[in-house]
């Protein structure tokens, strides 16, 4: 590889030479090499999609909603089939990392419509944790929206998002989730973006995640 490398005109001799890439030109072999665009997208996965690229029993992917020229992103985390809401996408594994691993504890908040009624010692059951199947499923917060003998809105903060954690924590409690939406991830809200549309993240956006 010695010499085919070139920044700005000159050879690279030497390991661990640094370049500026919005400053400078480096090639391969004459050929101009550019660096790979990153990527950082919101999308409100609707519910009755997957998170796969592909899907053994033919279900429409998250994948289906973007343009073939992004298809390069992965998701951060993942909401199952029946679950909707906001859903980030990138080409970046640091800020993949940074979202979805159990010890930076970005918190996530939750939408969820159950059958039955909740009731505040409920609420404190969430927060303090239960146990299911060995394994402590717990909100950070969680507070009633509306609630009636035949359904339940309530709002949960999680920090862990452990597998369809939501769900399992009202099923405990012999409640069974009728409409789950992911509405938070960090301070980044799901506004105003309609199910299956998908926007850029800002700068600031972005530089908040990782913060």
């Amino acid at each position: 590889m010695a010499g085919r490398v070139a920044v700005n005109g000159e050879p690279v001799l030497e390991l661990g030479t640094k370049v500026d890439p919005a400053a400078d030109r480096v090639t391969l072999d004459g050929k101009p090499i550019r660096a790979k665009r990153k990527l950082y997208l919101a999308l409100n996965k609707p519910r009755g999609c997957v998170c796969s690229r592909k899907d053994e029993r033919g279900r429409p992917t998250i994948y289906d909603l973007l343009p073939r020229e992004w298809q390069n992103v992965q998701s951060v985390g993942r909401l199952d089939y029946e679950t909707e809401g906001l859903l980030f996408l990138a080409n970046d594994g640091v800020f993949t990392l940074r979202l979805t691993h159990p010890r930076y504890g970005v918190r996530k908040r939750y939408r969820a419509t159950a059958g039955g009624k909740v009731d505040a010692a409920m609420l404190r059951r969430f927060t303090d944790g239960v146990w299911q199947t060995g394994e402590k499923l717990k909100a950070e917060r969680a507070w009633l929206i509306t609630a009636s003998q035949a359904q339940s809105v309530v709002e949960l903060e999680l920090a862990e998002g452990k597998n369809r954690e939501v769900r399992r924590l009202f099923e405990s409690q012999g409640l069974a989730v009728k409409r789950l939406q992911r509405t938070q991830i960090g301070k980044i809200k799901l506004g105003e973006l309609k199910p299956g549309r998908w926007r850029t993240l800002t700068e600031p956006e972005i530089k908040t995640l990782l913060s």
